[in-house]
C-alpha cells in the first residue's frame, strides 16, 4: 500500500528466504537489510536491479518506498505469527482489523506510561503504514524509540521488528561450518555416558525454576519480565547467579539503552580450543495488551530453564568440554530479536568459530491429545544442524515425535545471517497453538503445559551439546556413578 505520492527513495524488495539464494547479485548482497518474518528485505537503489531477482519472485514483492524527509524514517516490520486454526477467534480478528484501522488514522503512537524509560522529549510519533500484506507490513516511524515502543501495540499473536537504518552484511554459512556438521552426523552414534548424563534432568528442579521466574512461587516477586521492565533485571541477576552456581563463568552484555542485559555464560574448553557450542533460550517475555503481568512461563521460561538445568547437570557430573561451551539467556527477544542480534554480530566480528547454534524458544506446551513432539524451522537455518538434532532426538528421546513448523523466529535467526549453523527447537509441529501464547496467562501451572516435554528436549538439546563439543568425565567417575547420582 502506498501512501504518500512523493518521489520514491528506493524499491523495497522482500523475498522468501527460500528465493534467495547464497551467490545473489552485488546490487542484492550490497543492500541486504536482514531477514524478517522468513521474508528477506532488501533496498533496492534503483529499478536496474529487478531484472536480477530470482526468477520465481512476484513483480508484487518490490513495492516503491516513500519517504519524505520531514516525515518518519525509521522502518518496521510487523508480522502475524504463524498460529493454529483454534486461536484465531473473532476477538483476535477484531483486535486485528482495529490495529490496522489505528495505523491507518491516527498515525501516531503515545508512549505507555511505566515504559518510558528510554525515550526523552515527546510522548508521541507519527506512524506511516508503507506496506502490507494480509498477516505482515512495513511501517514507517520516528526513530528506533518509537520502533520499540510499536510492539506494546501489536495484536496479540504480531511482532515488531525494526529494519536498519544501513545495510548489513549478507553472510551465508559458508560450506567448510556445514561439512563439520556433517562429520558430526557421519560420527553419531549411541553412546551409553551421553545417555546417563542427560537423563539425569530433573523434572523436579525445573518446576522449581519455573515458578520462580514466574512468581508461581511468590518468592520472586517478577511480575513481568518484559524487557523494559524491572522484573526482568530481578530475573537476569538470579539467572546469572544460578549459571555461576553451577560453575559458568557468566556476564552481563548490554546491548540497548533501557532493554535487560543479555546473560552469557561460559564454560572454557578444557585445553585450549577456537571452537563454540552455544545453546539458548530468551529470558524476557510479553504479556497481554495493557497488562503489566508478563510471566513468561512457556515463552521463554520454558527455553530458559532448559538451559539452566543443563547447567545444574554439568556441576553435578562434573564434566569438562573438549571445544568451549555457551549457554546464553537472550534479552530483547520479543522486541525483534535484538539481544541476540547484539551478540551475533559481536562474535562474528571478533572471529568467534560457533560450531553450531541451538535456541530453544516454546518448549512446554502440549495440545490436547497431541503426542510429546519436537517441531523445527522450515526455512530459517541450517539444514544440517536440524537434521544432526533430529538424529540425537531419536537416540536420546524416542518419545518426542519429530516435524516441522511454520513458527517464526527466534534468536536462531540472529545467528543465522551471521553466517553460524544454527537451528530452532519449538513445542510441536505445525503452528503455535499455545491458548496463553502472548498472554499474561501464561503461566506454568495450567493445562497443556508439560514438564516432561520440557525434560524429553532438554535433553536432545544437552545431548548435542555433548557430541558436538566432545567431553570428559573426572578421573574415576563411571557411568554407575552417574546412575546413582539420578
Amino acid at each position: 500500500m502506498i501512501l504518500n505520492p512523493a518521489t520514491p527513495v528506493a524499491l523495497l524488495a522482500i523475498l522468501r528466504v527460500s528465493d534467495v539464494r547464497p551467490n545473489i547479485p552485488p546490487c542484492l548482497a550490497n543492500n541486504f537489510f536482514g531477514i524478517f518474518g522468513q521474508q528477506s528485505v532488501f533496498k533496492i537503489p534503483d529499478s536496474s536491479c529487478f531484472e536480477l531477482l530470482p526468477n520465481t519472485v512476484d513483480e508484487g514483492s518490490v513495492v516503491p518506498l516513500y519517504l519524505p524527509e520531514d516525515g518518519p524514517q525509521q522502518l518496521v516490520w510487523i508480522q502475524e505469527s504463524s498460529i493454529h486454526k483454534s486461536l484465531r477467534t473473532p476477538k483476535y480478528e477484531a483486535e486485528v482489523a482495529d490495529f490496522v484501522d489505528w495505523l491507518l488514522s491516527k498515525k501516531h503512537i503515545t508512549y505507555p506510561d511505566g515504559q518510558t524509560v528510554l525515550f526523552e522529549g515527546e510522548k508521541s510519533s507519527p506512524v506511516s503504514l508503507v506496506y502490507h500484506t494480509t498477516n505482515s507490513g512495513v511501517v514507517a516511524v520516528a526513530d528506533q524509540g518509537a520502533a520499540h515502543i510499536l510492539s506494546t501495540r501489536l495484536p496479540r499473536f504480531w511482532k515488531a521488528s525494526p529494519i536498519p537504518a544501513s545495510p548489513v552484511s549478507y553472510l551465508p554459512v559458508p560450506d567448510a561450518a556445514i561439512e563439520r556438521v556433517r562429520d558430526l552426523l557421519v560420527s553419531l552414534r549411541f553412546d551409553a555416558l551421553v545417555a546417563g548424563i542427560v537423563n539425569g534432568i530433573s523434572v523436579e528442579q525445573m518446576h522449581k525454576d519455573i515458578r520462580y521466574l514466574t512468581n508461581e512461587d511468590g518468592m520472586s516477586g517478577i511480575a513481568s519480565r518484559h524487557s523494559f521492565h524491572h522484573g526482568s533485571r530481578v530475573a537476569g541477576e538470579w539467572l546469572k547467579t544460578q549459571f555461576e552456581h553451577a560453575g559458568a563463568k557468566c556476564r552481563f552484555m548490554p546491548f540497548l539503552e533501557g532493554f535487560a542485559p543479555n546473560v552469557i555464560c561460559r564454560y572454557d574448553a578444557k585445553t585450549e580450543s577456537l571452537d563454540t557450542v552455544l545453546i539458548s533460550g530468551h529470558y524476557d517475555s510479553r504479556g497481554s495488551f495493557g497488562m503489566e503481568r508478563a510471566p513468561g512461563g512457556n515463552d521463554d521460561g520454558s527455553g530458559t530453564i532448559s538451559i539452566l538445568n543443563i547447567a545444574r547437570r554439568i556441576k553435578q557430573t562434573g564434566i569438562t568440554f573438549r571445544n568451549n561451551v555457551e549457554l546464553v539467556a537472550f534479552a530483547g527477544e520479543e522486541q525483534g530479536l535484538l539481544g541476540s542480534k547484539a551478540y551475533a554480530k559481536e562474535l562474528r566480528e571478533s572471529g568467534a568459530n560457533i560450531i553450531l547454534m541451538i535456541q530453544g524458544d516454546m518448549l512446554a506446551y502440549r495440545a490436547p491429545g497431541e503426542p510429546p513432539q519436537l517441531g523445527f524451522p522450515r526455512s530459517i537455518g541450517t539444514p544440517e544442524v536440524t537434521q544432526l538434532v533430529a538424529n540425537i532426538s531419536a537416540i536420546y528421546s524416542p518419545e518426542l515425535t519429530v516435524g516441522f513448523t511454520p513458527a517464526c523466529c527466534s534468536d536462531h535467526q540472529s545467528f543465522h545471517e551471521q553466517g553460524y549453523p544454527a537451528t530452532h527447537l519449538f513445542e510441536r509441529m505445525g503452528p503455535i497453538a499455545d491458548p496463553m501464547y502472548h498472554n499474561s496467562g501464561d503461566l506454568s501451572d495450567r493445562p497443556g503445559y508439560d514438564l516432561n516435554q520440557v525434560r524429553s528436549i532438554c535433553k536432545v538439546q544437552f545431548a548435542t551439546l555433548l557430541h558436538a563439543a566432545g567431553f570428559d568425565l573426572p578421573e574415576g567417575v563411571s557411568l554407575e556413578d552417574l546412575e546413582e547420582h539420578d
